[in-house]
C-alpha cells in the first residue's frame, strides 16, 4: 500500500473500552471476583505484600452488605477467583472455607457501611506509604498524577494499633469522608472507587506519588503545582472513569502471565 493511499480510520471505528453494564446479578458476581483476583496479583507483583497484612475488597453485587476479600493467611501472589470468600456484616464468612482477616472485616465493613458508592476498597502496607503516613504528610501536587489527591483524601491522624474494633474502622470512614483516598498515620493507605478497578489503581498511584514525593523532598526544594492547576488536573484524571481506564493495561498484563488465577 502507497501512503498515499492512506485514509484515517473514522473515529467510531476505533476500538476503546468501557466498564461492562450487567443485567445479570451471576455475571457481576464473577466479574467482581475477577477483578479482585487480578487486583490482588498485581499488589503482590509491585511488593505491597507485609506478611498477612493487606486487603482488597469487592461489595457483593446482590448482596451490599457483604462483600469478598481475599483469605487470612495467603499471599496475593497465589489468590485465585475460587480463593476468595465473602464476609457478611458479622464478619462471618459465607462463602469459602478459608477465616478472614479480622482487621479487613473491621476496616472495609465500616469503608462500605459508610459510602455506598464504593463498590471495593483497598488497602495494604505497601513501603512508601507507610513511609509517608509516619511523617503525618498529606500527599501534594508535586507531580500530575498526585493531583488525582489533589483535596480528595484524608488523615487520619490517630495510630491506636493493630486495627481490630469496628469503632475504629468508622473513625477511619469518618476520616476518609467523600474522598477517594485516606494516608492512616505510622499505618499505610486506603482507597476506594466505584469499581474494583478504580480502588486498586488509585492505590497503586497513590503509592507511586508518595515514593515520588519522598524523593523530591530528600532531593531539594520542590516546586508545586498551583491550586489552580491542580484542581483542574484533579478534573481531568481523579475520576472513576479514569482511574478504571488506568487500570485496564495491567490488567489485561496479569491475565497474560498469570492464567491460573481465574481457576
Amino acid at each position: 500500500m502507497s501512503l498515499s493511499d492512506l485514509r484515517p480510520v473514522p473515529s467510531e471505528s476505533l476500538e476503546f473500552r468501557f466498564p461492562q453494564k450487567f443485567d445479570d446479578v451471576a455475571a457481576e458476581r464473577r466479574h467482581r471476583m475477577e477483578r479482585l483476583a487480578a487486583a490482588l496479583r498485581l499488589f503482590g507483583r509491585f511488593g505491597f505484600e507485609e506478611g498477612v497484612a493487606g486487603h482488597i475488597t469487592a461489595r457483593d453485587p446482590e448482596h451490599p452488605d457483604h462483600f469478598w476479600v481475599n483469605p487470612f493467611g495467603m499471599s496475593f501472589r497465589q489468590v485465585r477467583v475460587s480463593d476468595l470468600i465473602l464476609v457478611n456484616h458479622h464478619g462471618e464468612v459465607v462463602e469459602g472455607r478459608r477465616p478472614v482477616n479480622q482487621a479487613a472485616f473491621a476496616i472495609h465493613s465500616m469503608i462500605h457501611q459508610a459510602r455506598p458508592d464504593a463498590v471495593a476498597a483497598a488497602h495494604s502496607h505497601s513501603v512508601h506509604g507507610k513511609a509517608l503516613s509516619s511523617l503525618g504528610q498529606m500527599l501534594e501536587p508535586l507531580t500530575q498524577d498526585a493531583c488525582a489527591f489533589y483535596e480528595d483524601h484524608g488523615l487520619f491522624d490517630d495510630y491506636t494499633g493493630v486495627v481490630l474494633d469496628t469503632e475504629e474502622g468508622r473513625r477511619i470512614a469518618r476520616a476518609l469522608g467523600s474522598h477517594k483516598a485516606v494516608i492512616l498515620r505510622n499505618h499505610g493507605l486506603l482507597t476506594v472507587g466505584d469499581s474494583v478497578d478504580a480502588a486498586a489503581w488509585w492505590f497503586i498511584t497513590m503509592e507511586r506519588s508518595c515514593q515520588a514525593q519522598l524523593l523530591a523532598k530528600a532531593a531539594g526544594q520542590v516546586v508545586p503545582i498551583t491550586h489552580e492547576n491542580a484542581k483542574l488536573t484533579h478534573g481531568q484524571i481523579g475520576n472513576g472513569l479514569v482511574g478504571w481506564i488506568n487500570f485496564q493495561p495491567l490488567y489485561d498484563q496479569i491475565c497474560r502471565t498469570d492464567p491460573d488465577l481465574f481457576d
